[in-house]
Protein backbone atom coordinates (compact mmCIF):
# COMPACT_ATOMS: atom_id res chain seq x y z
CA UNK A 1 0.00 0.00 0.00
CA UNK A 2 1.50 3.34 -1.12
CA UNK A 3 1.28 6.74 1.24
CA UNK A 4 -1.42 8.35 0.50
CA UNK A 5 -3.53 5.59 -2.07
CA UNK A 6 -5.28 3.18 -0.96
CA UNK A 7 -4.58 0.17 -3.37
CA UNK A 8 -7.37 -2.31 -4.56
CA UNK A 9 -7.16 -4.69 -6.89
CA UNK A 10 -8.98 -4.18 -9.80
CA UNK A 11 -10.56 -6.42 -11.96
CA UNK A 12 -12.76 -5.71 -15.18
CA UNK A 13 -15.26 -3.14 -14.72
CA UNK A 14 -18.78 -3.30 -15.53
CA UNK A 15 -20.83 -1.37 -17.32
CA UNK A 16 -20.73 1.69 -15.05
CA UNK A 17 -17.04 1.52 -15.21
CA UNK A 18 -16.76 1.18 -11.68
CA UNK A 19 -14.67 -1.81 -10.21
CA UNK A 20 -16.94 -4.24 -8.78
CA UNK A 21 -14.82 -5.91 -6.38
CA UNK A 22 -13.73 -2.56 -5.78
CA UNK A 23 -16.98 -1.09 -5.31
CA UNK A 24 -17.95 -4.24 -3.18
CA UNK A 25 -14.93 -3.85 -0.91
CA UNK A 26 -15.75 -0.05 0.07
CA UNK A 27 -19.51 -0.32 0.65
CA UNK A 28 -19.00 -3.76 3.11
CA UNK A 29 -16.48 -1.47 4.98
CA UNK A 30 -19.44 0.19 6.70
CA UNK A 31 -19.48 -3.00 9.07
CA UNK A 32 -16.67 -2.63 11.44
CA UNK A 33 -17.30 -4.67 14.04
CA UNK A 34 -14.98 -7.22 14.37
CA UNK A 35 -13.71 -6.32 11.58
CA UNK A 36 -9.39 -5.55 11.46
CA UNK A 37 -9.65 -2.10 10.79
CA UNK A 38 -11.34 -1.76 14.25
CA UNK A 39 -8.82 -3.81 15.57
CA UNK A 40 -6.21 -1.83 14.20
CA UNK A 41 -8.32 1.49 15.56
CA UNK A 42 -8.74 0.11 18.78
CA UNK A 43 -5.29 -0.59 19.35
CA UNK A 44 -3.48 2.51 18.14
CA UNK A 45 -6.45 4.37 20.26
CA UNK A 46 -5.40 2.57 22.86
CA UNK A 47 -1.31 2.78 22.46
CA UNK A 48 -1.82 6.54 21.79
CA UNK A 49 -4.01 7.41 24.79
CA UNK A 50 -2.32 5.64 27.28
CA UNK A 51 0.93 7.39 25.77
CA UNK A 52 -0.70 10.92 25.96
CA UNK A 53 -2.05 10.31 29.79
CA UNK A 54 1.76 10.05 30.87
CA UNK A 55 3.31 12.03 28.94
CA UNK A 56 0.54 14.55 30.48
CA UNK A 57 1.54 13.69 34.22
CA UNK A 58 5.27 14.04 33.17
CA UNK A 59 4.84 17.31 32.07
CA UNK A 60 2.51 18.55 34.80
CA UNK A 61 5.25 17.22 37.39
CA UNK A 62 8.14 18.80 35.37
CA UNK A 63 9.49 22.55 35.38
CA UNK A 64 11.13 25.30 36.96
CA UNK A 65 8.72 23.87 40.36
CA UNK A 66 9.37 20.39 40.65
CA UNK A 67 6.56 18.25 41.78
CA UNK A 68 6.46 14.53 42.57
CA UNK A 69 3.97 12.44 39.87
CA UNK A 70 2.03 11.01 42.97
CA UNK A 71 1.31 14.06 43.73
CA UNK A 72 0.13 15.79 40.55
CA UNK A 73 -1.98 12.09 40.00
CA UNK A 74 -3.45 13.07 43.25
CA UNK A 75 -4.33 16.61 41.67
CA UNK A 76 -5.72 14.94 38.44
CA UNK A 77 -8.00 12.76 40.07
CA UNK A 78 -9.51 15.30 43.06
CA UNK A 79 -9.99 17.22 39.20
CA UNK A 80 -12.06 14.70 38.42
CA UNK A 81 -13.77 13.72 41.94
CA UNK A 82 -12.05 10.63 42.21
CA UNK A 83 -9.84 11.23 45.02
CA UNK A 84 -8.93 13.74 48.00
CA UNK A 85 -5.51 15.53 46.88
CA UNK A 86 -2.60 15.26 49.41
CA UNK A 87 -0.32 17.82 47.46
CA UNK A 88 0.19 21.24 49.00
CA UNK A 89 -1.48 24.64 47.81
CA UNK A 90 1.23 25.82 45.88
CA UNK A 91 1.12 22.31 43.78
CA UNK A 92 -1.98 22.50 43.33
CA UNK A 93 -1.96 26.29 42.06
CA UNK A 94 0.84 25.50 39.87
CA UNK A 95 -1.04 22.54 38.33
CA UNK A 96 -4.29 23.36 38.10
CA UNK A 97 -3.75 26.90 36.92
CA UNK A 98 -0.84 26.90 35.08
CA UNK A 99 0.16 23.91 34.05
CA UNK A 100 -3.35 21.84 33.38
CA UNK A 101 -4.32 24.34 30.83
CA UNK A 102 -1.18 24.67 28.80
CA UNK A 103 -1.28 20.51 28.78
CA UNK A 104 -4.72 20.79 27.34
CA UNK A 105 -4.31 23.22 24.96
CA UNK A 106 -1.19 21.79 23.72
CA UNK A 107 -3.70 18.12 23.17
CA UNK A 108 -6.41 20.19 21.29
CA UNK A 109 -3.99 22.26 19.17
CA UNK A 110 -1.92 18.93 18.26
CA UNK A 111 -5.18 17.03 17.44
CA UNK A 112 -6.59 19.69 15.98
CA UNK A 113 -2.94 20.14 13.43
CA UNK A 114 -2.94 16.09 13.05
CA UNK A 115 -6.16 15.59 11.71
CA UNK A 116 -6.13 18.76 9.35
CA UNK A 117 -3.21 17.25 8.00
CA UNK A 118 -4.37 13.70 7.50
CA UNK A 119 -7.55 15.51 5.58
CA UNK A 120 -5.60 17.69 3.23
CA UNK A 121 -3.22 14.77 2.68
CA UNK A 122 -6.36 12.75 1.28
CA UNK A 123 -8.27 15.32 -0.18
CA UNK A 124 -4.93 16.09 -2.35
CA UNK A 125 -3.67 12.60 -2.80
CA UNK A 126 -0.49 14.06 -1.98
CA UNK A 127 1.46 13.24 1.38
CA UNK A 128 3.16 15.99 1.15
CA UNK A 129 0.23 18.13 1.62
CA UNK A 130 -0.54 19.99 5.27
CA UNK A 131 -3.08 21.90 6.85
CA UNK A 132 -1.66 25.35 5.71
CA UNK A 133 -1.80 24.14 2.20
CA UNK A 134 -4.31 26.40 0.95
CA UNK A 135 -3.77 29.71 3.00
CA UNK A 136 -5.85 28.88 6.46
CA UNK A 137 -2.60 29.48 8.53
CA UNK A 138 -1.10 32.18 6.94
CA UNK A 139 -4.42 34.09 6.98
CA UNK A 140 -4.58 33.48 10.86
CA UNK A 141 -0.97 34.78 11.10
CA UNK A 142 -1.79 37.73 9.55
CA UNK A 143 -4.85 38.82 11.55
CA UNK A 144 -2.72 38.07 14.97
CA UNK A 145 0.05 40.03 13.94
CA UNK A 146 -2.66 43.08 12.75
CA UNK A 147 -4.24 42.69 15.83
CA UNK A 148 -0.73 43.17 17.55
CA UNK A 149 0.05 46.25 15.57
CA UNK A 150 -2.99 48.28 16.16
CA UNK A 151 -2.93 46.93 19.91
CA UNK A 152 -6.65 45.52 19.45
CA UNK A 153 -6.00 43.40 22.70
CA UNK A 154 -5.97 46.84 25.30
CA UNK A 155 -9.60 46.62 24.17
CA UNK A 156 -10.49 42.83 24.13
CA UNK A 157 -8.51 40.30 25.97
CA UNK A 158 -9.71 37.91 23.32
CA UNK A 159 -8.92 40.16 20.15
CA UNK A 160 -5.95 38.52 19.09
CA UNK A 161 -7.12 35.05 18.61
CA UNK A 162 -10.41 36.19 17.62
CA UNK A 163 -8.79 38.71 14.42
CA UNK A 164 -6.32 35.43 14.12
CA UNK A 165 -9.37 33.03 13.95
CA UNK A 166 -11.62 35.99 11.25
CA UNK A 167 -8.28 36.34 9.22
CA UNK A 168 -8.00 32.33 8.35
CA UNK A 169 -11.77 32.20 7.33
CA UNK A 170 -11.38 35.20 5.08
CA UNK A 171 -8.23 33.28 3.69
CA UNK A 172 -10.07 30.70 3.33
CA UNK A 173 -13.38 31.99 1.24
CA UNK A 174 -10.59 34.35 -1.14
CA UNK A 175 -8.35 30.85 -1.86
CA UNK A 176 -11.70 29.23 -2.62
CA UNK A 177 -13.54 32.03 -4.32
CA UNK A 178 -10.09 32.02 -6.82
CA UNK A 179 -10.73 28.00 -7.64
CA UNK A 180 -14.06 28.63 -8.35
CA UNK A 181 -13.89 31.51 -10.98
CA UNK A 182 -15.96 30.64 -13.90
CA UNK A 183 -18.18 28.03 -12.18
CA UNK A 184 -15.20 25.20 -12.20
CA UNK A 185 -13.57 23.92 -9.24
CA UNK A 186 -11.02 21.71 -8.78
CA UNK A 187 -8.49 21.02 -5.85
CA UNK A 188 -5.49 21.63 -8.94
CA UNK A 189 -7.07 24.82 -8.58
CA UNK A 190 -7.05 25.26 -4.97
CA UNK A 191 -4.04 24.35 -4.65
CA UNK A 192 -2.46 26.60 -7.13
CA UNK A 193 -4.27 29.21 -5.29
CA UNK A 194 -3.93 28.33 -1.95
CA UNK A 195 0.06 28.67 -2.60
CA UNK A 196 -0.23 32.39 -4.35
CA UNK A 197 -2.66 33.87 -1.67
CA UNK A 198 -0.06 32.18 1.11
CA UNK A 199 2.77 33.87 -0.46
CA UNK A 200 0.59 37.20 -1.17
CA UNK A 201 -0.36 36.90 2.69
CA UNK A 202 3.28 36.10 3.80
CA UNK A 203 4.23 39.76 1.98
CA UNK A 204 1.84 41.56 3.81
CA UNK A 205 2.84 39.84 7.08
CA UNK A 206 6.68 41.04 6.37
CA UNK A 207 6.36 44.67 5.37
CA UNK A 208 3.78 45.07 8.67
CA UNK A 209 6.57 43.34 11.10
CA UNK A 210 9.00 45.50 9.09
CA UNK A 211 7.21 48.40 9.60
CA UNK A 212 6.17 48.33 13.21
CA UNK A 213 7.88 50.79 14.97
CA UNK A 214 6.98 50.25 18.57
CA UNK A 215 9.67 47.66 19.41
CA UNK A 216 7.70 45.78 22.30
CA UNK A 217 5.06 45.39 19.09
CA UNK A 218 7.06 44.11 16.50
CA UNK A 219 8.83 41.35 19.60
CA UNK A 220 5.58 40.20 20.36
CA UNK A 221 4.62 39.29 16.44
CA UNK A 222 8.04 37.70 15.84
CA UNK A 223 7.28 35.52 19.16
CA UNK A 224 3.68 34.78 18.37
CA UNK A 225 4.58 33.37 14.46
CA UNK A 226 6.97 31.03 15.91
CA UNK A 227 4.39 29.19 17.98
CA UNK A 228 4.00 28.84 21.27
CA UNK A 229 1.77 27.92 24.00
CA UNK A 230 2.76 29.56 27.35
CA UNK A 231 -0.61 32.28 27.12
CA UNK A 232 -2.57 29.37 27.61
CA UNK A 233 -5.71 29.99 29.94
CA UNK A 234 -8.67 27.59 31.21
CA UNK A 235 -10.84 30.40 28.76
CA UNK A 236 -8.51 30.03 25.57
CA UNK A 237 -9.43 26.26 26.20
CA UNK A 238 -13.02 26.47 26.94
CA UNK A 239 -12.99 28.56 23.30
CA UNK A 240 -10.89 25.98 21.40
CA UNK A 241 -12.05 22.63 22.38
CA UNK A 242 -15.97 22.84 21.32
CA UNK A 243 -14.39 24.45 17.50
CA UNK A 244 -11.63 21.29 17.04
CA UNK A 245 -14.10 18.30 18.69
CA UNK A 246 -16.63 19.86 15.83
CA UNK A 247 -14.42 19.36 13.36
CA UNK A 248 -12.73 16.73 14.19
CA UNK A 249 -16.34 15.19 14.68
CA UNK A 250 -17.09 15.42 11.16
CA UNK A 251 -13.49 14.51 9.67
CA UNK A 252 -14.28 11.36 11.64
CA UNK A 253 -17.78 10.79 10.16
CA UNK A 254 -16.94 11.39 6.75
CA UNK A 255 -13.78 9.34 6.65
CA UNK A 256 -15.43 6.34 4.79
CA UNK A 257 -16.39 8.92 1.93
CA UNK A 258 -12.91 10.27 1.82
CA UNK A 259 -11.48 6.60 1.48
CA UNK A 260 -13.52 6.76 -1.68
CA UNK A 261 -13.05 9.85 -3.24
CA UNK A 262 -9.08 9.08 -2.68
CA UNK A 263 -10.57 5.75 -5.14
CA UNK A 264 -11.35 8.04 -7.44
CA UNK A 265 -14.77 11.20 -7.45
CA UNK A 266 -16.46 8.58 -10.31
CA UNK A 267 -16.54 5.99 -7.89
CA UNK A 268 -17.37 7.60 -5.00
CA UNK A 269 -20.12 9.52 -6.85
CA UNK A 270 -21.35 6.15 -8.04
CA UNK A 271 -21.36 4.81 -4.39
CA UNK A 272 -23.87 7.82 -3.44
CA UNK A 273 -21.22 9.91 -2.35
CA UNK A 274 -22.58 13.79 -2.80
CA UNK A 275 -18.35 13.76 -3.96
CA UNK A 276 -18.96 18.38 -3.49
CA UNK A 277 -21.07 18.78 -0.35
CA UNK A 278 -18.25 15.85 1.19
CA UNK A 279 -15.43 17.68 -0.30
CA UNK A 280 -16.35 21.26 0.99
CA UNK A 281 -17.18 19.54 4.43
CA UNK A 282 -14.03 18.09 5.03
CA UNK A 283 -12.00 21.74 3.39
CA UNK A 284 -14.36 23.31 6.04
CA UNK A 285 -13.64 21.47 8.83
CA UNK A 286 -10.00 21.52 8.05
CA UNK A 287 -9.87 24.89 7.39
CA UNK A 288 -11.83 25.27 10.77
CA UNK A 289 -9.70 23.28 13.07
CA UNK A 290 -6.73 24.57 11.72
CA UNK A 291 -8.00 28.72 12.06
CA UNK A 292 -8.79 27.51 15.84
CA UNK A 293 -5.24 26.14 16.40
CA UNK A 294 -3.75 28.93 14.72
CA UNK A 295 -5.62 31.60 16.49
CA UNK A 296 -4.31 30.32 20.51
CA UNK A 297 -1.09 28.82 19.64
CA UNK A 298 0.31 30.75 16.34
CA UNK A 299 1.76 28.89 13.50
CA UNK A 300 3.30 25.17 14.22
CA UNK A 301 5.10 23.79 11.36
CA UNK A 302 5.41 19.93 11.03
CA UNK A 303 2.77 18.43 13.39
CA UNK A 304 -0.25 17.63 10.55
CA UNK A 305 2.50 16.81 7.76
CA UNK A 306 5.09 14.42 9.92
CA UNK A 307 2.09 12.83 11.96
CA UNK A 308 -0.82 11.46 9.66
CA UNK A 309 2.23 10.61 7.27
CA UNK A 310 3.99 8.61 10.06
CA UNK A 311 0.84 7.13 10.95
CA UNK A 312 0.12 6.12 7.63
CA UNK A 313 3.40 4.10 6.91
CA UNK A 314 2.12 1.95 10.18
CA UNK A 315 -1.72 1.57 9.87
CA UNK A 316 -2.57 2.25 5.59
CA UNK A 317 -4.41 5.01 4.24
CA UNK A 318 -7.67 3.74 5.56
CA UNK A 319 -9.21 7.38 7.04
CA UNK A 320 -11.45 5.47 9.13
CA UNK A 321 -8.37 4.45 11.37
CA UNK A 322 -5.99 6.97 10.10
CA UNK A 323 -8.41 10.34 11.32
CA UNK A 324 -9.15 9.56 14.92
CA UNK A 325 -5.73 8.12 15.16
CA UNK A 326 -3.63 11.60 13.72
CA UNK A 327 -5.77 12.98 16.41
CA UNK A 328 -4.18 11.16 19.00
CA UNK A 329 -0.46 11.32 17.44
CA UNK A 330 -0.72 14.94 17.43
CA UNK A 331 -1.91 15.61 20.20
CA UNK A 332 0.96 13.11 21.61
CA UNK A 333 3.35 14.58 19.34
CA UNK A 334 2.92 18.75 20.09
CA UNK A 335 2.32 18.12 24.34
CA UNK A 336 5.66 16.69 24.01
CA UNK A 337 7.61 19.01 21.75
CA UNK A 338 5.57 22.06 24.36
CA UNK A 339 7.37 20.28 27.38
CA UNK A 340 10.74 20.29 26.17
CA UNK A 341 10.18 23.76 25.14
CA UNK A 342 9.41 24.38 28.48
CA UNK A 343 12.35 22.66 30.18
CA UNK A 344 15.11 22.93 27.73
CA UNK A 345 16.91 25.86 28.62
CA UNK A 346 14.54 26.44 32.16
CA UNK A 347 13.16 28.95 33.43
CA UNK A 348 13.22 30.28 29.87
CA UNK A 349 11.67 28.65 27.29
CA UNK A 350 12.24 28.04 23.61
CA UNK A 351 9.26 28.99 21.00
CA UNK A 352 7.28 25.18 20.52
CA UNK A 353 7.29 25.79 16.73
CA UNK A 354 10.98 25.43 16.23
CA UNK A 355 11.44 22.41 18.57
CA UNK A 356 8.44 20.90 16.21
CA UNK A 357 10.52 21.95 13.29
CA UNK A 358 13.78 20.68 14.64
CA UNK A 359 12.11 17.38 15.59
CA UNK A 360 9.87 17.10 12.70
CA UNK A 361 12.12 17.87 9.73
CA UNK A 362 14.84 15.34 10.14
CA UNK A 363 12.19 12.79 11.49
CA UNK A 364 9.97 13.16 8.10
CA UNK A 365 13.24 12.86 5.90
CA UNK A 366 14.31 9.64 8.01
CA UNK A 367 10.39 8.53 6.83
CA UNK A 368 11.18 9.20 3.43
CA UNK A 369 14.94 7.53 2.85
CA UNK A 370 13.56 4.50 4.97
CA UNK A 371 10.74 4.01 2.91
CA UNK A 372 11.56 5.15 -0.86
CA UNK A 373 9.10 3.16 -2.03
CA UNK A 374 6.36 4.69 -0.33
CA UNK A 375 7.39 7.68 -1.60
CA UNK A 376 7.05 7.29 -4.52
CA UNK A 377 3.79 9.64 -5.07
CA UNK A 378 5.97 12.78 -3.72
Amino acid sequence: MQAGRISVPDPQPDKSGASPRRAKGIVSSRGLIGSPVLRRLAAGSALLAAAVAVLAVIAASIGPYSIPPSHTIDVLLDQFGLAESQASNTEQAIIQTIRLPRIALAIIVGAALGVAGAIMQGLFRNPMADPGIIGVSTGGALGAVAAIAVGAQAAFSLALPAMAFAGAGGALALVYAVASAGGRFSMAALLLAGVAVSAFIAAIISAIVLFTENRDAQREMIFWLAGGLDASRWNEVRLAGPLVLGGVAAAVLLSRDLNLLMVSEEEARALGVRVGLTRNVLLVAASLITGTAVAFSGTIAFVGLVVPHALRLVTGADHRVLVPLSALGGALFLLAADTAARVLIAPAEVRVGIITAFAGAPFFLFLLIRNKSRASLL
